[in-house]
């Protein structure tokens, strides 16, 4: 049984948010642990593809329920790719800050903008 779609949507939300935390350590803990003290400093990089691979698996487990679900309560395909960019893009700014260290940019903000913009026009035929 599905829920109701503000139900399905916060899910798909959710869900997105949970899979981009764990791209976001796929794609970038390594350059956190590679610099000079860090438990991956020295390994080969065929290893560090394969430790971003088990990461990203878990991405998967989660992005892919996510889809299904915003699809299964009438999200198309570009409404669910702009939903996950925006998502992107809340999940890196705390990131990008807390985990890898780097300092705030208004930049960041002027992007977010940007992305809730683009949601906006992807789903102005449905308000």
């Amino acid at each position: 049984m599905i829920a109701s779609k503000p139900v399905s949507i916060v899910l798909t939300v959710a869900l997105l948010v949970a899979s981009n935390f764990f791209m976001l350590l796929a794609w970038y803990w390594h350059l956190k642990a590679a610099k000079p003290g860090g438990f991956a400093e020295h390994l080969p990089v065929i290893l560090v593809i394969l430790m971003s691979w088990g990461l990203a698996f878990f991405e998967y487990c989660l992005m892919i329920p996510a889809n299904r679900t915003g699809a299964a309560v009438g999200l198309n395909v570009a409404q669910l790719k702009i939903i996950q960019e925006v998502v992107t893009v809340v999940v890196f700014i705390p990131f990008v800050i807390f985990f890898m260290g780097e300092k705030w940019r208004w930049d960041y903000l002027w992007a977010l903008l940007c992305m809730v913009g683009a949601v906006y026009f992807v789903n102005r035929g449905n308000l």
